[in-house]
């Protein structure tokens, strides 16, 4: 279970609740630094510019982003229109608030929610969604936590794009430092990746798309999947 009630609601477990914590105001004003010009090349073996790139022929001109960091690829990559609409869900109010700052250049909206459940929004209403380094800091297997791709693949349009990346711990490549980062990000509850494999990715994809393409770089995958199987 994701969730339980409290006060006749339901509250995120601890475990997926863990995992954002880390992303506080005063980790944010570093986060870029950290990891697009730190962890990802230096101990996963991925540039910026392939994450950069990614978005620039993936987002469209309504935008949802679920797990939103800070904003960073969002505010560097070409949207197809001047003035596009984006959607920023995230169970974190600090990030929440922290991108919609650093988007104010656009239309945005702020919706705090857990992915692993249904989302609080119109279905087929996005052009595009974007899901970038999320499911390797949810709890549990890629067979468990991949439902996030299909509650994002109710969401976009048909012919619309879901897209995102995330470092894997098996069927990639991952150097000594990487893997010694990875442990100790997992032993702190940030990461939930040591049973992220390629293949677990792959099927998922599979499962709630009919198309999609997925490469990786170094230990990175990064992925884009159209047309939600049911309609």
């Amino acid at each position: 279970m994701n969730t339980h009630i409290q006060d006749g609601k339901p509250v995120a477990d601890a475990a997926v609740l863990a995992g954002q914590a880390a992303y506080h105001k005063r980790a944010l004003n570093l986060y870029d630094l950290m990891v697009f010009y730190g962890s990802a090349p230096f101990f996963w073996r991925c540039p910026a510019s392939e994450f950069r790139r990614l978005y620039d022929v993936s987002v469209g001109a309504e935008h949802m982003e679920i797990g939103v960091g800070t904003g960073y690829l969002l505010t560097h990559c070409r949207f197809p229109v001047l003035d596009p609409r984006i959607t920023l869900v995230d169970l974190n109010p600090d990030t929440l608030v922290y991108t919609a700052r650093q988007l104010s250049g656009y239309r945005t909206e702020q919706i705090r929610a857990n992915a692993l459940e249904p989302l609080p929004v119109p279905r087929r209403d996005y052009d595009s969604v974007g899901i970038s380094f999320l499911l390797h800091c949810m709890p549990g297997s890629l067979h468990e936590k991949g439902v996030v791709l299909g509650h994002a693949a109710s969401v976009v349009r048909p012919g619309g794009v879901v897209f995102g990346s995330t470092v894997l711990s098996s069927g990639v490549p991952v150097s000594y430092a990487g893997r010694k980062l990875m442990g100790l990000l997992n032993s702190k509850g940030i990461f939930h990746n040591e049973h992220d494999d390629l293949d677990s990715l792959r099927e998922q994809l599979e499962k709630y798309f009919v198309g999609h393409e997925l490469i990786t770089r170094g230990s990175v995958a990064l992925f884009r999947a159209w047309t939600p199987v049911q309609a």
